[in-house]
């Protein structure tokens, strides 16, 4: 019968722990990486929901692959509501992303020039009401969406992570008037069984008068109808699988051998520490 459940793990967790990425979702950047060779030419970028800080790994791995001789090293800053682990070589703003603070601190370590790649990989703490979570993380993508209009330079890459579902064409609407070219793609190391995708949306071009404000991550529709994201404007993008078909499948479970792996970096301020602590103190026992 071979090994019960019990006795197999998730292959990306091992993998990561194994690696030194603080989370599997590292492989998912890595996975859309090999497809559109998003890294090329990119030495300053930013990392919006960054924490525990998988992507920024593997921003600085790539970005410093990137380097020539004696050029300066690449300027990577990741954004966190939470506080995240130090890591060599990246600048960490504790912050929020719908606030124009954030986007002019941003700009001020770039020393006044923009990214040449933005990346988010936030996504809400799912309730299971999926109409519910694809509604929070397209709310979600469009502040992403957002800062990104202040912080990208003309020709830069935009990546993020999307809940596909029934208006998700809208959102496609939505990136199609910043980018020409967006596609959704499905990594392997991203459970077949998940609604998660990401946009890669590449060539930033911003409407012709248009000025990025915090305002409200939405347009106004205020640069012609063309823009509208109503009834028969809604888009279909193309959609990319990647990642080696043949390597590992995320949905499944495999043996593995040898003792169980720490995490390479515990949460620092994780949420349900106050719940442990209430839960010591008999608090959801008590009668009002």
């Amino acid at each position: 019968m071979g090994k019960s459940s019990k006795d197999k793990r998730d292959i990306y967790y091992r993998l990561a722990k194994e690696q030194g990425w603080r989370a599997r979702s590292a492989f998912k950047l890595l996975q859309i990486d090999e497809e559109f060779d998003l890294f090329k030419g990119v030495h300053k970028a930013v990392d919006l929901c960054a924490a525990p800080g998988s992507w920024s790994q593997v921003l600085t791995k790539k970005l410093n692959e990137n380097r020539v001789n004696d050029e300066s090293p690449p300027k990577i800053v990741a954004v966190d509501l939470q506080a995240m682990a130090p890591l060599e070589g990246v600048i960490q703003i504790q912050g929020d992303i719908t606030k124009s603070s954030t986007a002019e601190q941003i700009i001020s370590y770039f020393e006044g020039e923009l990214a040449d790649l933005v990346v988010c990989d936030g996504a809400p703490d799912v309730t299971g009401l999926h109409d519910m979570d694809e509604y929070i993380q397209a709310q979600l993508l469009l502040s992403a969406l957002n800062i990104t209009t202040h912080i990208l330079r003309p020709g830069g890459t935009f990546v993020a992570k999307i809940f596909r579902g029934k208006d998700v064409t809208l959102l496609y609407a939505q990136l199609k008037v910043f980018f020409p070219v967006v596609t959704c793609s499905k990594p392997r190391s991203s459970r077949n069984s998940s609604i998660e995708a990401f946009v890669v949306c590449q060539n930033y071009t911003p409407p012709e008068g248009y000025t990025p404000t915090m305002a409200n991550p939405l347009m106004d529709f205020s640069y012609g109808p063309e823009n509208e994201l109503l009834g028969v404007n809604r888009v279909i993008v193309p959609f990319v699988a990647c990642g080696d078909l043949s390597g590992f499948d995320s949905d499944k479970t495999y043996p593995l051998e040898g003792e169980s792996l720490d995490p390479l970096q515990p949460p620092i301020s994780a949420p349900y520490k106050t719940a442990i602590s209430l839960k010591q103190q008999n608090f959801y026992n008590k009668v009002p």
